[in-house]
């Protein structure tokens, strides 16, 4: 099935299945912005627990924060966001759509390298085990006219980045003869900024009214509160502070889903380490971020490391961890070693003393800061689209039957189990109930009695319900029901009494925290 095939039908499953809604429906919705349903929601929050429990729970020296969304416009001058948070967009006048500039070259390069991999497994296909892929890139003829023009372009493409040489970046899309996904054509505006913050009045009366900003990164709320964090936490550097929170950018182009959406969630940790090290401390954290997101059991060669080869302005390295989503490999979360850049800013600007007294040194600096940024919008459409499969399954007739399977890990899965009775009569829905209502304390467990067993195996499948458990007659004469499990649909007969300990050992996230 082709992968955009499997992208549309992941979109449609979301709807269908609680999951993720366009938000406004009935109002015809709102352009990239979406809300989370029954499951959705408890996916999300399983997820931003699994991001938590790591950095806050498994760290002496890393403490949570939740910083308020509304900051004083100074914040945002300081930081840079005021004057150089920009998009560069450019228009094809035949189709009149609006595009990201860097976003097309980037798909161009994206479409270079898929050729590459491409002869890369043609060749493994053609020589099985004796293929030796570092060689073969290193000499065959096509792979290395790809990569000139990949090299060409990136330095081409780093530097009117860099140099926020707008003329530059039209030239690249004209020389690369790149054209636009709607009319075909290569008829193209000149490329322009366009300031990404959402902005509002906070204040009683026009005249006593201030211009505001929807946060358009948590980040700030960490750096203006080190101190504060620091001081009442005793904190020694090295040391981190951790936040998960909601913020806004008024994205021109928005698609993919909830992959860039104008209201989106983040989970960030800002590391303050002694001027020097940092770069150390940023090869540790990209090792520990790629194991943490690894632990989930997608395949480790799902995802990749991007070193990027243009920096921000406040940056000595950066790398992204990408994740092969059905449209390609996507960043989903963002590795930077900021320098001193942050503190050193709000330092001018609030002419406050933004220092870290160092008792071992006996001298008092700036600290440098590793970041580490997870966009939880982009880290649950990684989940659905690592989890979602359609299988044909055989029949007893010799038939063959589709389901649509959710495969997400236990611990994050929003129902852990579903109690269904058989029959609805001798007794089977009173034990089902009986075992809900004890079991719900410690899981999120779902009665469910309609339609067929089959089909509700099916439905729980789809919903990603890891556990069924079938109460039937047997039940009532020793006390044990069936344990069907969702990725291998083998069946297991447990008693009543072991289902809290055996569900828990499946279910619990700490399993997965010690891979880490």
């Amino acid at each position: 099935m082709a992968q955009d095939d499997v992208f549309k039908k992941l979109v449609a499953h979301s709807k269908e299945y609680g999951y993720v809604f366009p938000s406004s429906e009935i109002y015809d919705g709102l352009s990239a912005v979406y809300d989370y349903g029954q499951y959705g929601v408890e996916l999300k929050n399983n997820i931003k627990k699994y991001w938590w429990d790591s950095m806050v729970l498994l760290n002496d020296n890393i403490a949570g924060l939740d910083s308020a969304i509304f900051m004083h416009p100074t914040i945002w001058k300081a930081s840079g966001h005021v004057d150089a948070f920009n998009d560069p967009l450019i228009d094809n006048r035949d189709s009149k759509k609006r595009y990201r500039a860097d976003v097309l070259i980037e798909e161009h390069l994206a479409k270079i390298e898929d050729k590459i991999s491409k002869e890369v497994e043609k060749a493994r296909e053609r020589f099985g085990e004796s293929f030796d892929e570092k060689k073969f890139r290193e000499t065959n003829q096509r792979v290395l006219a790809n990569q000139a023009k990949i090299d060409e372009l990136n330095e081409r493409f780093s530097k009117a980045m860099n140099g926020t040489d707008l003329a530059e970046l039209r030239q690249i899309i004209i020389d690369n003869e790149i054209v636009c996904p709607i009319s075909g054509s290569r008829n193209w505006t000149e490329v322009r900024q366009f300031n990404l913050m959402f902005s509002t009045e906070m204040g009683s009366t026009l005249e006593g009214s201030s211009k505001i900003y929807l946060r358009p990164e948590t980040a700030q709320g960490i750096f203006v509160n080190f101190l504060n964090v620091q001081k009442t936490g005793r904190m020694k550097i090295p040391f981190g502070i951790a936040q998960i929170g909601k913020a806004f950018r008024n994205e021109i182009v928005a698609r993919q889903f909830i992959f860039r959406m104008r209201e989106f969630e983040q989970m960030e940790m800002q590391f303050f380490v002694q001027p020097g090290t940092e770069l150390e401390w940023f090869a540790r954290w990209k090792e520990a971020r790629m194991k943490w997101h690894q632990a989930l059991g997608f395949g480790a060669a799902n995802y990749r490391f991007h070193d990027h080869t243009k920096l921000a302005h406040y940056a000595n390295a950066a790398t992204d961890i990408e994740f092969r989503f059905p449209f390609g490999f996507k960043e989903v979360e963002g590795i930077h070693s900021r320098t001193d850049y942050d503190l050193s800013q709000h330092q001018k600007f609030s002419g406050k003393k933004i220092q870290y007294f160092d008792p071992e040194k006996g001298e008092s600096y700036i600290p440098f800061v590793i970041e580490t940024s997870i966009g939880v919008d982009r880290m649950f459409l990684q989940v659905l689209s690592a989890s979602y499969a359609e299988e044909e399954l055989k029949k007893e007739d010799g038939s063959t039957d589709t389901r649509v399977v959710l495969r997400l890990p236990a611990c994050l899965a929003p129902v852990k189990l579903a109690v269904m009775p058989l029959v609805k009569k001798d007794g089977l829905p009173e034990i089902a109930e009986k075992i809900v209502n004890d079991l719900r304390f410690e899981f999120n467990c779902q009665y469910d009695d309609k339609d067929s067993i089959g089909r509700r195996y099916r439905r729980q499948d789809a919903i990603g319900t890891p556990y069924c458990i079938t109460i039937d007659h047997q039940t009532i004469d020793d006390k044990s029901v069936t344990i069907r499990y969702r990725d291998s649909m083998q069946q297991e007969r447990v008693n009543i009494e072991a289902l809290r300990d055996i569900i828990k050992e499946k279910v619990s996230i700490v399993s997965i925290l010690r891979k880490i």
